[in-house]
């Protein structure tokens, strides 16, 4: 089992990391087996949180309202990862978000990473379900605000530490941290039409916006158009 590591999980606006963004990072430092550090911050996304994300999470729109943006978040939490190893459940969804997110301001994210869930349906095969929830409601692990990325986050330390205590002398392999891989599809440029729409939209709400014409990537100007036309 190891020792030092950094459980994270985080919180999304959709399931894909090129077109929906993080919305919230959770994690903790373990330190000797303890909990030495936590980073828990919301980030203030381009397009409105949907009722749909709000029912799952709780994360309202007034929440994010004041957050950071992507980049000075994410870049505090790459500082906070340093080197360590990433404990995650169905962690190559919450990698596939930081690559995404860190890679759109020019930061490298690489990591080696433990999946509780590869974990979890290897030695749990009797399960109906290897959610985390479900995992937690059969191992009595409290998580006392679920689909929270801080709590989620500290959920599968605890998970990961238990799963390790009962399987991994039976199976060390499985426990072994691996090389975490995204691969990043090239952001296709936002159309004429986009860009037109957006500077008319801007110039009718009379708001000032950070964005350049000649970079800003198709799914980025459709999110800052759907911002405008919701009045966010």
């Amino acid at each position: 089992m190891l020792k030092s590591y950094i459980a994270f999980d985080l919180e999304t606006t959709g399931l894909d990391p090129q077109e929906n963004e993080i919305i919230e990072i959770g994690a903790l430092k373990v330190r000797d087996g303890k909990v030495a550090e936590r980073f828990m911050e919301f980030i203030h996304p381009l397009s409105p949180v949907s009722a749909a994300i709000t029912d799952l999470t709780g994360i309202t729109n007034e929440m994010v309202a004041d957050a950071r943006p992507r980049k000075a978040v994410i870049s505090d939490f790459l500082d906070f990862c340093e080197d360590d190893v990433l404990v995650g459940h169905n962690i190559s969804f919450d990698y596939s978000f930081m690559k995404a997110g860190a890679a759109m301001d020019s930061m490298p994210f690489e990591k080696l990473g433990i999946d509780t869930l590869k974990i979890a349906r290897k030695v749990h095969k009797d399960l109906d379900s290897k959610s985390l929830g479900r995992l937690c409601a059969y191992y009595h692990i409290e998580n006392k605000a679920a689909h929270r990325a801080y709590h989620d986050a500290l959920a599968t330390a605890k998970l990961y530490q238990t799963l390790a205590h009962y399987f991994e002398s039976e199976d060390p392999k499985l426990f072994k941290p691996m090389q975490l891989t995204y691969k990043i599809k090239k952001p296709q440029p936002a159309t004429p039409k986009q860009i037109s729409f957006l500077e008319s939209l801007i110039r009718k709400k009379d708001v000032v916006l950070e964005w350049d014409p000649e970079t800003i990537s198709r799914g980025e100007a459709s999110r800052l158009i759907d911002r405008l036309l919701k009045g966010q």
